[in-house]
């Protein structure tokens, strides 16, 4: 057996994209400060034979910050995350050479609650194999897990020649303070993880426009490569749970995002202003069956009365964690136990959700593509997916 990999990586593995392309995907992060932007960006690449799978998880203090999130102690959660998933890799190969040749649409991501910009691989992959360039934003309002930016080192500091003149500066998870109310920092969050998306987005458009920008993590992927790669008419955002209530807050800011999808939405978030109709785009709900419950459906159906573009479906069998990762890496009992696995495969899941996903952004970014071949998984129709809900919406009989 390979030295390098746990018999984990030998049986679970995070899916390969299924569309025509190849997948890469390097990290970008601008400025030495707290208020650059932090993103993972997955894309069609060349053929990168030599180029090695980019890591899953790749540093120990998001195993840290897990741990924290979970309410384990640090050194415990840190050798078991390490034991069980440490040598997993995302079916991406790190900093290969972006495909030219053609113009992407733009799909920006944003991670739920206690996640990272890593941990949505499967879905950011599949959709860069069908020809998207995505930016899996990496949030610094102290709902990520763990997240980080480079600060420039104290000059007291004795330096080698050869170190770098940065170091990490770890930002974790924010539990909430006694006594304090949730809507209220989750709102204040969620206006900032909007601003983070809108400021990934411009990131990208002026890559795209030929500026230079640098890079503070050190790689060896050529950003003036994606030049003119980008279809600038055609960007969408995504994200799942908390990241659902920013693709909501995201469109309601910008009008460059055409549409949006919310993968099992979290509602508490949304500000009230933002059911006054501010959210013209249309947008695609994919609810899992045992997460949602009445009062965050109703939130949505709010969202989207009378408008035949506002569109709600639900996975049977699937979890609120059918989404992340951790649904892929993790065994029938660990999954059942953690609620990382529901009773439908998770890759029927994923790829129910994936379909549905790439028939709703053909239509709404008008691509020439055969995503229409799903179209029907938009409507809930097909196996293990119904139209809108399975929560019983009915008003409680008094008692």
């Amino acid at each position: 057996m390979d030295m390098g990999s746990s018999s984990t990586e030998k049986f679970y593995r995070i899916p390969e994209g299924k569309g025509p392309h190849l997948v890469g995907c390097t990290d970008l992060m601008t400025e030495n400060a707290v208020e650059g932007s932090f993103l993972r960006l997955y894309y069609p690449s060349c053929d990168a034979t030599d180029n090695e799978e980019a890591p899953w998880i790749p540093d120990k203090e998001y195993y840290q910050g897990l741990s924290d999130f979970l309410n384990m102690y640090r050194v415990v959660g840190e050798k078991l995350f390490q034991y069980y998933v440490g040598s997993v890799t995302c079916p991406a190969k790190s900093n290969a050479a972006f495909k030219p040749g053609e113009k992407y649409p733009l799909l920006v991501f944003s991670h739920g609650l206690g996640a990272f910009r890593t941990i949505y691989s499967a879905i950011c992959i599949e959709m860069a194999s069908q020809g998207f360039v995505v930016a899996a934003v990496e949030h610094r309002d102290e709902s990520a897990s763990a997240t980080y930016y480079c600060k420039k080192k104290c000059v007291s500091e004795p330096q080698e020649e050869s170190t770098s003149n940065t170091e990490k500066e770890w930002i974790y998870y924010r539990k909430l303070k006694a006594g304090e109310e949730e809507r209220c920092l989750r709102h204040k969050q969620v206006q900032q993880r909007a601003q983070e998306c809108i400021k990934a987005l411009d990131l990208i458009l002026k890559i795209n426009s030929g500026e230079k920008v640098m890079n503070v993590l050190n790689s060896n992927f050529d950003w003036n490569s994606l030049k003119d790669s980008v279809d600038t008419s055609r960007i969408a955002v995504m994200g799942h749970s908390f990241g659902g209530a920013t693709v909501i807050e995201s469109l309601s800011k910008e009008i460059r995002f055409r549409c949006g999808i919310a993968l099992d939405a979290w509602m508490l978030p949304v500000g009230d202003d933002i059911y006054q109709n501010s959210v013209q785009q249309p947008l695609l709900f994919i609810n899992s069956e045992k997460f949602q419950w009445a009062d965050n459906i109703l939130k949505m159906k709010k969202l989207g009365s009378n408008d035949t573009n506002k569109k709600m479906i639900t996975i049977k069998g699937s979890v609120h964690q059918s989404f992340p990762d951790f649904t892929f890496v993790s065994g029938e009992i660990i999954g059942r136990f953690f609620k990382l696995k529901g009773e439908i495969d998770p890759n029927e899941a994923i790829d129910i959700s994936n379909h549905a996903s790439l028939a709703f952004l053909q239509k709404h970014l008008s691509l020439k593509n055969d995503f229409d071949k799903w179209d029907s998984l938009v409507d809930g129709i097909g196996p293990n997916v119904i139209p809108g809900t399975n929560i019983d919406l009915s008003p409680a009989e008094p008692e």
